[in-house]
């Protein structure tokens, strides 16, 4: 991803992710509830879903926005293919 106008909040979201399953990886090795540690599964997957409509809006606005101006159909395609596999 190029350095757009949300790279920063992509990368504080990404931290917090890390330290969800930081405290999940505890919450396992200390033999801690199951609902507990499907909680925080929980919270680090709201966390990815989040990361990715920032990257996902930033990429339509700034990437295939150029790209349907210079009518890249290749860039369009691979922003499909990116939608299916995150979806």
């Amino acid at each position: 991803m190029d350095r757009h106008e949300n790279t920063q909040a992509v990368l504080n979201r990404l931290s917090r992710a890390a330290g969800h399953v930081n405290a999940v990886k505890r919450m396992v090795e200390e033999g801690r509830d199951c609902s507990d540690v499907l909680i925080q599964i929980a919270a680090v997957r709201s966390e990815l879903t989040n990361v990715g409509k920032i990257i996902l809006k930033d990429h339509i606005a700034h990437c295939i926005a150029e790209a349907v101006r210079e009518n890249d159909k290749a860039a369009i395609e691979k922003l499909n293919g990116a939608i299916d596999s995150l979806l």
